[in-house]
Parts: C-alpha cells; sequence; structure tokens
C-alpha cells in the first residue's frame, strides 16, 4: 500500500537509524554501549593452544551474593522470534528474511545484529502484506467490528482497533496519549481518499515496522533495597520470559499476570516458567537450540556422490534431521532429561527407512518408534548419522571437523584458525595421499606448528572414523581396517564413537560449556567467565546432575536475567 508506506517507512527509517547497532537502554532511555567484559579465561585441561570459554563451573572469586547485572543490550527480534510473533499476534505466515549474522552460534548474539537495508525493505514488505490480508473484506469484521455499526464512528472505532492491536503487538500496555499518534495516522491517510479499511491498514503497517514490536526495550524500575540495578517491569519480565521458553510474545495468562504485578519476585518469576517450559511450545525453542549447536540443519540438502554412496539422498538426509530431533525432544522432555544422558542414551528413534538405511532390523511404519542400539557400535548423540554426517562436507571424512565440532562447541574450547601464510601452506590433505583418513591427517597434523591445535582435535575425529561421510557404519576404508582409537589431553584414552560419547559426556567442561550455551542463547549475548550468573548456572547445573530443564528454568533465577544494571557502561 503506497499511502500507508509513505508514513510507516518513514517511522521504520527513523527507528531504525536510532537503535541500529545500539547494544542497551540506561534508565532515561538514552543509547548505551555493549556489554564488553574482559576476555574469557583459559580453563584446564586445554592442551597446546586450546583453551576454555565454557569454564569449570567454579565461581569467580569477585562474586557475591548480589552481583551487578552484566549490560542488559537491546534485542532486536531473530527471524525465529519474529515468524512466531506474527504468527501468535496475526495468524501470518513465515516470512523471508536476509541471512542472519551468527555470534554467539544462534543468531541472537545483539553484539552481531545489524540492520542492512535488505533487511528495513523485508519488513515493510511484509508489515504490508500483514497489514493488508488483516484489512480484507473476509477478516476486517473480526478486527474491527465496530465498523459494522449504522453511521459508525471511525475515528473511535480506529481507536478501538488502536487499543486491542498496539498493546499485543508491543507487548506491554499503552502510555497515555500513545494512542493518539496512531489514530492521527489513520485520520490523515482517510483524508487523503483511501477507503476505511486502506487507511486501518497504514496503522497496522506503522505498528508492525515500529521499534517498540522490532525490538524488546526494556527501561525498569528502581528495584527495593538496591541502588546498583533497576528490576524489570512485570510486562518487561513477562517479554523475557516469553521469549525464553516460546521464542515469541506472551499468551494471555502471561500478561494479565504482569497487569497484575505478579511477575516481580524471583517465586513468581520461576513459577511462570516452570508453566512456559511444560507447554508443547517450548519443544521448538529446545528444537531451534539444538538445531544451531549441532550440525544438522542442513542435512535434507547434504550432497553426495552417488556413485560412491547409492543408497544415500537428501530423503535420508532429512529423515536424519527428524532422527536427531526427535531422540533429543524425546530425551530433554521424557528421558533422562539430563546432558550426559544425551551424549550416552544407549537408543536413538527411527522409522522404517531409515532402519533400514542403519540396518536396523524390525522397524515398520512412517512414524519415529525408540530402537535400542547395541552400545558397541552406537549409543549416544555422537553416533547419530546426521551428527556424524553434518560437520562432513565432502565424500570423505574429515577428523578434523569432526573433532571441531566436539571440542570447540560442546567442549567450549578455544582453537585459534591457523594464520593467513600457514593456511596458505598447509592445505588439506588430497584424499588419494593414503589409503585412511587416520594416515592422511596424521601427517598433515605431523609438524609442531599444526600439532599443537590439533593434538586435541583430531584424536577426537578419528574414533568417529567407523561412521562414514552419509553417517553409515563401516569396518574399512579403501579395504585397511579403521583404527578408531584415539588420546587427547582433553578425554584421555578412547576407543570408537560409543567410548569418545561418554567421554566427553563425564567431561566437566562439556557440562559446564552446555552450560553456557544456554546462557549465551538464552541473554543474547556471548558472556564471559567472568561473569557471575554464568558461574552460578554451572553451579546449579551441577548440583542438579546436569538436569537441562531444570537449567532452564535457573536461567530465569539470576541477577543478569531479574535486573539491569542502574547505569549501563
Amino acid at each position: 500500500m503506497k499511502v500507508a508506506a509513505s508514513f510507516s517507512g518513514l517511522g521504520l527509517s527513523l527507528a531504525i537509524a536510532t537503535l541500529a547497532g545500539c547494544t542497551g537502554i540506561v534508565d532515561n532511555g538514552t543509547v548505551s554501549g555493549g556489554n564488553g567484559g574482559p576476555p574469557a579465561t583459559s580453563g584446564p585441561g586445554g592442551g597446546g593452544s586450546a583453551s576454555s570459554t565454557g569454564g569449570t563451573g567454579t565461581t569467580p572469586q569477585n562474586c557475591d551474593m548480589a552481583s551487578a547485572p552484566a549490560a542488559a543490550p537491546l534485542r532486536r527480534l531473530t527471524q525465529f522470534e519474529y515468524n512466531n510473533t506474527l504468527r501468535d499476534l496475526a495468524n501470518a505466515p513465515a516470512a523471508e528474511l536476509p541471512a542472519e549474522d551468527i555470534g554467539n552460534l544462534f543468531a541472537n548474539d545483539v553484539a552481531t545484529q545489524s540492520v542492512p537495508p535488505s533487511l528495513v525493505k523485508a519488513y515493510n514488505a511484509n508489515a504490508a502484506s500483514v497489514a493488508a490480508s488483516l484489512t480484507t473484506a473476509d477478516h476486517i469484521a473480526s478486527l474491527a467490528p465496530c465498523a459494522a455499526a449504522p453511521g459508525a464512528d471511525e475515528g473511535g472505532c480506529a481507536r478501538t482497533v488502536v487499543g486491542a492491536f498496539a498493546p499485543r503487538a508491543y507487548r506491554r500496555p499503552l502510555a497515555d496519549g500513545e494512542a493518539d499518534g496512531l489514530v492521527q495516522l489513520f485520520q490523515t491517510v482517510r483524508m487523503s481518499g483511501q477507503s476505511f479499511a486502506s487507511s486501518l491498514a497504514a496503522v497496522l503497517e506503522a505498528i508492525l515496522q515500529g521499534a517498540d514490536f522490532l525490538y524488546r526495550p526494556e527501561l525498569g524500575v528502581p528495584a527495593e533495597g538496591r541502588t546498583d540495578v533497576r528490576r524489570l517491569t512485570d510486562s518487561e519480565m513477562a517479554v523475557r520470559l516469553s521469549y525464553l521458553f516460546w521464542g515469541s510474545q506472551p499468551d494471555p495468562e502471561l500478561t494479565q499476570a504482569a497487569v497484575a504485578g505478579q511477575l516481580h519476585t524471583p517465586e513468581q518469576i520461576k513459577g511462570a516458567a516452570t508453566r512456559l517450559l511444560a507447554d508443547v511450545k517450548s519443544r521448538d525453542v529446545v528444537r531451534y537450540f539444538f538445531d544451531f549447536l549441532l550440525p544438522i540443519q542442513a542435512l535434507s540438502a547434504l550432497q553426495r556422490d552417488k556413485e560412491i554412496y547409492p543408497n544415500f539422498n537428501a530423503s535420508i538426509g532429512a529423515l536424519m534431521r527428524t532422527e536427531a530431533e526427535t531422540f533429543l525432544l524425546k530425551e530433554v522432555y521424557e528421558g533422562s532429561g539430563t546432558w550426559p544422558g544425551i551424549l550416552t542414551a544407549p537408543y536413538t528413534y527411527v522409522n522404517a527407512d531409515l532402519a533400514a538405511y542403519y540396518g536396523f532390523p524390525g522397524v515398520t511404519g512412517s512414524d519415529f518408534q525408540k530402537v535400542p542400539l547395541d552400545g558397541v557400535k552406537r549409543g549416544g548423540l555422537l553416533t547419530l548419522g546426521g551428527v556424524a554426517a553434518g560437520p562432513v562436507h565432502s565424500n570423505k571424512t574429515n577428523p578434523v571437523t569432526r573433532g571441531s565440532l566436539v571440542v570447540k562447541k560442546l567442549m567450549c574450547q578455544v582453537i585459534p584458525l591457523p594464520p593467513p601464510d600457514l593456511a596458505a601452506m598447509v592445505k588439506p590433505p588430497p584424499d588419494d595421499s593414503a589409503p585412511t583418513a587416520r594416515e592422511r591427517y596424521t601427517m598433515h597434523s605431523a609438524t609442531p606448528t599444526c600439532h599443537v591445535c590439533h593434538v586435541n582435535m583430531d584424536p577426537v575425529g578419528f574414533a568417529l572414523e567407523k561412521i562414514d561421510a552419509v553417517g553409515a557404519w563401516r569396518e574399512q576404508e579403501n579395504g585397511v581396517t579403521i583404527d578408531a582409537t584415539g588420546s587427547s589431553p582433553l578425554l584421555g584414552d578412547f576407543n570408537g564413537p560409543v567410548e569418545l560419547g561418554q567421554r566427553v559426556a563425564a567431561s566437566e567442561a562439556t557440562q559446564a560449556c552446555f552450560a553456557k550455551r544456554w546462557v549465551d542463547f538464552g541473554y543474547g549475548r556471548t558472556t564471559d567467565d567472568s561473569n557471575c550468573s554464568l558461574a552460578r548456572v554451572k553451579e546449579q547445573f551441577k548440583a542438579a546432575n546436569y538436569d537441562i530443564q531444570q537449567l532452564l528454568l535457573n536461567l530465569t533465577q539470576t541477577d543478569d536475567f531479574l535486573y539491569l544494571p542502574a547505569v549501563q557502561q
């Protein structure tokens, strides 16, 4: 709608110009800088140049019982959150938005959230589309039933629509007089000759392109008994909770709790969190988390040479992704519920087609069902076909990329990329340089310069070599029996993927890293080891025997979640 765009597009441009690149709001509403902080500290057992950002779960010495929270960044809705919000707000289908920057692995790190022109254009187009769909002849009666009354006051009707729609879109009550500007927009567009529906659509466009919809502003209120922090308003807390557990706007029950002032004590907040976590919508967030943590997003597009792997195709890749997601959700919500349990579970979930691909007998039908694993060839997350195949980018397995997945993403060990001059000199070994990946990559990393970084990655990758580049089991490569033993400073000695998974599960660094990944995702930033809230979450995760649902609830009980800094630096 051209007339609507002339008003709402201007509003969006001003909002974007003001908010782009911001990482926080201080109590007077001015923009402040990012979260900063000292560099991550090295953890024990790093080996070579690998250092830990996951920590061991111990609390930094300077943390007391009332530590000031880190800066609260001004978060923009991610594509996942944006689409979920429009679905729940307006029953709108998913929108196509530009690819997101990945900072903390999960596309919600405020330090890397940019606003390119292509995103502004997509917001404009999508707002116009949603507004138009809400004001068609078939839908406007439900949006604005007041318009159907004989001799209806159009301005009053527009105000009624604004009073109902804007608070849901902004996820908070409207301030006194805040609706006036939106009603004035309706009247201006109506006076230009546009129809009632088109004029109302212009208002909806403006709302859907406003900063209060696209961002999650948090100003807070004074916190009783503390001068170093501000407490979030109940409406702001409702938004924090709903986006943490549902990736979407608060539902009516949570909104009502906020209106009633029932979301400002830790006990009230944990009670609300418990309800949200128990709702089936929380599974979408858990699935999203694992889709970014693990290499399973692109399995349906995984390409391999059909002559080398005649049994593999895109359908099998898609089934592998479903297997991994089903296994993870079942284990979190119905199984052991622990991260060590996921890494060592003696079962998986397959349907008949995937079972036949793996060679599992006795499975029929298209539904995914629980099947036991032998504990010798397979057992635990790392032995799932999709998790093993996902990091491989060619027809040959790559112990380095597989080992990097475990060591860097699951254990939070920092292994720097080689400097450009070294990377230009030392390339991955040719496929025909030796019959097995162990021989090829042992030669590749034999030089002292390379060995320093590869000493922890390569042995982990070697242990996974009996699972080929398409997730199937094998005993030989090019006619040579595969040696799947490994030994690393991080994990000690192990033989094969099952034993590797057990070593990874038993590592305190693994558990601390998992807690950190959830803190980074849940708080929308990259958190360093000096952060006291992170340290406490790690401690609580260990005390709860690494229970994942308890971990998610504990995320809501830290100072970083409950408060804002009094003044952000």
